[in-house]
C-alpha cells in the first residue's frame, strides 16, 4: 500500500473524483498533489472534520511530543483540542505578524490548560527561531515520534519540509500550498535515527471563513507579507466595509484592523444599505477587546462601545481580551 509523498493519501488510480489517484501507482505523487505543486491548481478536499478528529485522536494516547501549531490571526480555544501530550506551542509566520507585536507580551497573554512546554515564534521562510525549535524538539521529544498538529492552512507542513532541508540529509517534498486541507493523512518524515517528524491532516475550523468563499477571495484573505495594522479614529456614526465579506456600523471608538493588506475596506460616513443582505448581529464590546472573524483576522476596540456585525451566516465570531 503506497501512499503520496505530498499528502499521505492511499495511491489509487481506480476513481479520479476521490482521494489518492494517480495515472500510475508507481508515481510518488498523487495527481492532486502533482498539480498543486506544478500548476497551482487547487482541489479541495471534501473529508468531513470527524475523519481528521478520529485521526488525531490517538495522538492522545501516547506521551509523545506534540508542536501545536499556531497562525496568530487563527489562534482557537487551545482547551478544545484536549491534548494530554506535553507540548511546545509554535506560533508561525512570524514574518506576517505587525513589527509593532511584542512576542513576550503576545504569548504571556495565551492562556490554556495544556501541558505547555515552552512558547516559541518561528518564521520558516525566514528561518527565524528554527535552530530554537529544533533544540527544544530534541530536549522535550519522548520518543523518536513528534508530531504535528494545528488548524488547516496553520503552516505545518512548511515547517516540516524546513526542517528537514535544514536538519537532514531526507528530502522535505510535503505538499504546501496556501489553500486549506492540503495533507490528507500522517505523513512520516526522518530527520535522523532519533528523530521522526509526523504531520497531520490539519483541523477544520468550523465557522472559518475560507470554507464560504471563492478561490479569488482567498487568496486576497490569506497574507504573505508583513500584516501593515490599519487605525481608524472614528468620531461619528459610520460603517467599516471590507469587500463584500462583512460590515460593521460603528459609534465613535479607536479600532486597528489586523487583516490581510489585500483586502480593500471602504469607510462611510452617511446611511446605507450595503451588505444588509447579510446577517446581521448586535453587539456589546468591552475595553481592549478584539472582535474576531474565524479566518479573517480581528479588528482590535480600544473603548467599549456598540456595534452591528454584517457577516455571511455560516462564518462565526467571537469577543476576547486584545492580545496586542
Amino acid at each position: 500500500m503506497n501512499r503520496c509523498l505530498g499528502c499521505g493519501a492511499i495511491m489509487q488510480s481506480s476513481d479520479k473524483d476521490k482521494e489518492g489517484y494517480t495515472r500510475d501507482l508507481e508515481n510518488k505523487f498523487c495527481e492532486r498533489c502533482f498539480r498543486i505543486k506544478n500548476y497551482n491548481d487547487y482541489i479541495i478536499s471534501d473529508k468531513p472534520n470527524e475523519e481528521y478528529l478520529k485521526k488525531i485522536k490517538h495522538i492522545s494516547k501516547t506521551n509523545d511530543l506534540v508542536l501545536l501549531t499556531v497562525d496568530f490571526l487563527n489562534i482557537i480555544e487551545l482547551d478544545k483540542l484536549n491534548i494530554k501530550n506535553p507540548v511546545i506551542l509554535v506560533f508561525t509566520k512570524r514574518d506576517l505578524l505587525p513589527r509593532s507585536v511584542i512576542e513576550e507580551k503576545f504569548m504571556q497573554r495565551i492562556k490554556c490548560k495544556l501541558n505547555i512546554k515552552k512558547k516559541l515564534f518561528i518564521s520558516s521562510k525566514n528561518n527565524y527561531h528554527l535552530d530554537e525549535l529544533y533544540n527544544l524538539i530534541k530536549k522535550y521529544k519522548i520518543t523518536q515520534n513528534v508530531y504535528l498538529i494545528g488548524l488547516t492552512n496553520s503552516g505545518k507542513s512548511t515547517l516540516i519540509n524546513k526542517l528537514l532541508k535544514n536538519y537532514s540529509s531526507n528530502e522535505g517534498n510535503i505538499t504546501t500550498s496556501n489553500m486549506p486541507s492540503t495533507t490528507l493523512d500522517f505523513i512520516k518524515k526522518r530527520v535522523d535515527e532519533e528523530l521522526v517528524l509526523i504531520d497531520t491532516p490539519g483541523l477544520l475550523d468550523e465557522g472559518n471563513i475560507i470554507f464560504k468563499i471563492d478561490r479569488e477571495s482567498m487568496k486576497k484573505i490569506i497574507p504573505t507579507k508583513e500584516i501593515n495594522p490599519i487605525i481608524y479614529q472614528i468620531n461619528c456614526k459610520q460603517s467599516i466595509i471590507i469587500e463584500d465579506i462583512l460590515k460593521i456600523d460603528i459609534d465613535k471608538n479607536n479600532i486597528i484592523v489586523y487583516m490581510s493588506n489585500k483586502l480593500k475596506i471602504d469607510r462611510i460616513y452617511k446611511e446605507n444599505d450595503k451588505l444588509s443582505n447579510l446577517k446581521s448581529h448586535n453587539i456589546e464590546i468591552k475595553d481592549n477587546e478584539d472582535l474576531v472573524i474565524k479566518g479573517l483576522g480581528f479588528i482590535k476596540f480600544k473603548q467599549k462601545c456598540k456595534i452591528k456585525l454584517y457577516l455571511n451566516k455560516d462564518v462565526k465570531y467571537y469577543i476576547r481580551q486584545s492580545l496586542v
